[in-house]
């Protein structure tokens, strides 16, 4: 930060406009295959079934432990 307080950017980045305008209208890369999700379509599915699978043991862990504070409240 310069002695001011403003944030100094690098030559060439650009300022609130050019920022504006790469997050609202340059959107994601359409014209290449899997350039966002990473591969395959079977590297998606792995994905999903990956994050399903965590969000189920997820789950399991927060029931698990509301049980155990229920069963501490009962004695």
């Amino acid at each position: 930060m310069s002695e001011d307080g403003a944030i100094t950017r690098a030559p060439g980045e650009g300022g609130r406009l050019m920022r504006w305008a790469f997050r609202h209208l340059a959107g994601p890369a359409e014209g290449v295959q899997g350039a966002v999700q990473g591969g395959s379509a079977e590297a998606r599915e792995a994905w999903k079934r990956d994050l399903a699978e965590r969000k189920r043991f997820t789950r399991e862990q927060r029931e698990r432990k509301r049980a155990a504070r229920e069963a501490d409240r009962r004695r």
